[in-house]
């Protein structure tokens, strides 16, 4: 990296008469009041999210957040290639800076720029800080993002992040727009297209199996599997092989709440307190802001804390759940900011739960809610809360990759963290049934039959903005928004240990899809690219999937390897044996530290991974769980005087792992 600075030096000389010519718009050190639509020194244009501030720096625009300390920087530059054109934006940002690079790997071309390459740089964990850049080839000239924030920013703020850096677009460029069009009728030859697409989709990234189903008009134009079940194993999927649908649990337990809406139980505006008296969340300001919709808008404006349903599930139940809400406190003010929460999610199903059965305990009130206002009404018979069911006969088993990237079959036992939490992501189903769930969407809460499921009222309030996740995205009750193709499309996506999922639907045109898959690392770009291709194939968009597919396979493996060069696996023996026997922590339970063999495992009670060792840039060690789909997390190794420590971090929380006796 000096080396790379110190050309960037050499060239920015020789770039700076060219662009001297031209200021950026934005005057120095201005604080802006709103989403202000900005351009760059060449005139490249992108939206400054309210409440950063932009200053310009020769040909550098530089934002930084509100909290200080965290930047984005957009540097136009002349430039031979991209490592020369990252040089000099580096150099223009900040020429003192040295961090390591870790990969440089190249992406898809979008929005007009010709050439994307992305590098990543080496941080260690105690700096707390994610940093990474990106050229953008346009004409004879390169723009060079550099983003440089610490982690709780970061995360905080993804969603204004993505307004900058999502609508950087090249002078005088227009984003393709659906709008106005109508969709094709997708007939044999365009279903082929789409079915082709995910079969070779899914042979690149290595993934097992999945399913597709898609609805038009009132029907079901195509539901059929690609690939197994279970890797080793001969049985197919199909469009009854039931997955783990994750976060799309949300959308059905919003449209619970919305049945008991309709029925008078509360609106959407009623506090929730008095619904369920006992609800409590941070302090008693806070808890006496929160309205039923709050619970499911991520708008309430607090962070992830996922960790602690994670870690913490050997002895957790919905009353537990509860109490961790009990606990959190927004870092963001209501309808600032767009921050996901699972926990909250979890605790609006138990408060619907228990507006429908108050007699019951709060997971069998919402179990049973969710039977008779959802799945039994929309005939969606082999969807279901109960994972022992769920995994007989034909379901999909999960997968992940192993330390070297390769798809293997993958552990459960976190994906049974989600049982106390389930109202949040518990739900398995199969394409079949949420097919039916998102033709209802489609219409408005009719049946099939014609029957009246639910009032539009109640149903499409979930789909009213409650915040913003960027200039074109944004979040209702449940369900996201995205009008960025030009015309309304409503999803939300799942994450599971070992599954990844999606549903769709454009209620403009009666017409949606849900994919469903069986690995985890994968099966993300695949959903990704899916949706994509699926606008193509309805709009003759341009094939930016199909050219995007390639660069994306070969992106997810570079970045596995770049990973896995700074990993010592087995654990270090000697690092191992300075570790304690058991640790614990107030907050996420205990540690207990096993040898099989060579290798180091982490026993967290209710699941366990193995472990690696790294040695970290600052001198600190660390080591870093690596079992397929548990793999990732990061204990820093601390030593006090008298006791041994490791400490895990979240981007806005950190847990301690005592030393136990």
């Amino acid at each position: 990296m000096k080396s790379f600075l110190s050309l960037a030096c050499a060239l920015l000389v020789a770039c700076a008469p060219a662009l001297g010519a031209e200021k950026p718009s934005p005057p120095a050190h201005q604080a802006l009041t709103a989403d202000t639509p900005l351009t760059t020194a060449q005139g490249n244009s992108f939206v400054a999210p309210a409440g950063w501030s932009v200053r310009t720096a020769g040909v550098a625009v530089i934002l930084t957040a509100p909290e200080g300390g965290s930047h984005i920087a957009i540097v136009d530059v002349v430039a031979n290639d991209a490592d020369a054109a990252v040089a000099s934006g580096w150099a223009a940002y900040d020429a003192k800076a040295n961090w390591p690079l870790k990969l440089a790997s190249d992406r898809p071309s979008r929005d007009g720029w010709l050439q994307i390459r992305g590098y990543q740089y080496e941080t260690s964990a105690n700096d707390k800080r994610s940093v990474s850049a990106r050229a953008l080839k346009r004409g004879d000239g390169w723009t060079v993002t550099i983003y440089d924030m610490a982690d709780a920013v970061g995360e905080k703020r993804d969603a204004q992040v993505e307004l900058i850096l999502g609508r950087l677009l090249p002078k005088g460029y227009s984003r393709e727009s659906f709008a106005g069009k109508a969709a094709h009728k997708l007939d044999a030859a365009r279903i082929d297209a789409l079915t082709q697409f995910v079969e070779d989709a899914r042979q690149q990234f290595g993934v097992p199996g999945m399913a597709i189903g898609i609805v038009q008009d009132g029907n079901v134009a195509y539901a059929e599997g690609f690939g197994v079940r279970e890797l080793g194993k001969p049985d197919k999927v199909d469009a009854d092989t039931r997955f783990m649908i994750a976060s799309n649990t949300k959308a059905l337990t919003t449209l619970m709440l919305a049945k008991l809406v309709e029925a008078g139980k509360f609106s959407w505006e009623t506090p929730v307190t008095q619904v369920l008296p006992t609800f409590r969340l941070g302090n008693a300001d806070t808890t006496a802001q929160v309205k039923m919709k709050h619970l499911v808008c991520a708008c309430t404006g607090l962070p992830r804390q996922d960790m602690e349903w994670m870690f913490a599930s050997e002895d957790a139940s919905p009353d537990s759940v509860m109490a961790t809400v009990a606990t959190m406190q927004p870092t963001s003010g209501f309808g600032e900011l767009y921050q996901y929460s699972n926990l909250l999610a979890a605790a609006a199903g138990y408060v619907g739960g228990h507006a429908a059965h108050p007699q019951q305990e709060l997971g069998a009130a919402y179990d049973a809610a969710m039977q008779s206002l959802v799945f039994d009404p929309l005939g969606m018979t082999s969807t279901t809360l109960d994972f022992a069911r769920a995994q007989r006969g034909n379901h999909a088993a999960p997968h992940g990759q192993d330390v070297d990237g390769k798809t293997v079959p993958a552990s459960m036992d976190l994906n049974y963290a989600d049982i106390p939490n389930r109202p949040n992501g518990g739900v398995w189903s199969n394409v079949n049934d949420m097919l039916r769930y998102v033709q209802m969407e489609l219409d408005k809460g009719l049946l099939p039959d014609g029957t009246r499921y639910i009032g539009e009222a109640p149903l499409l309030a979930r789909r009213e903005q409650q915040v913003a996740r960027g200039s074109d995205t944004g979040y209702g009750m449940g369900l996201k928004l995205d009008r960025s193709s030009g015309t309304l499309l409503v999803n939300h996506g799942g994450s599971a240990f070992g599954f990844i999922s999606d549903m769709l639907w454009l209620p403009e045109h009666n017409v949606g899809a849900v994919i469903l898959t069986n690995d985890d690392v994968g099966g993300i770009y695949v959903r990704s690219l899916f949706r994509r291709r699926f606008l193509e194939v309805l709009f003759d968009g341009r094939p930016e999937a199909v050219e995007s597919l390639a660069v994306q396979a070969r992106r997810m493996k570079e970045d596995v390897a770049a990973e896995r060069k700074s990993l010592a696996v087995p654990a270090d023996p000697l690092l191992v044996s300075k570790l304690a026997a058991r640790y614990r922590s107030a907050e996420l339970g205990g540690i207990d530290v096993l040898r099989k063999g060579s290798a180091t495992w982490f026993d967290f009670g209710d699941w366990k991974s193995e472990v690696a060792s790294r040695q970290n840039g600052d001198g600190t060690v660390s080591f870093v769980t690596i079992s397929p789909s548990e793999g990732g997390y990061e204990f820093i190794v601390t030593a006090a005087q008298d006791a041994r420590s490791l400490v895990l971090r979240d981007a806005q929380h950190e847990y301690v792992f005592a030393e136990a006796k």
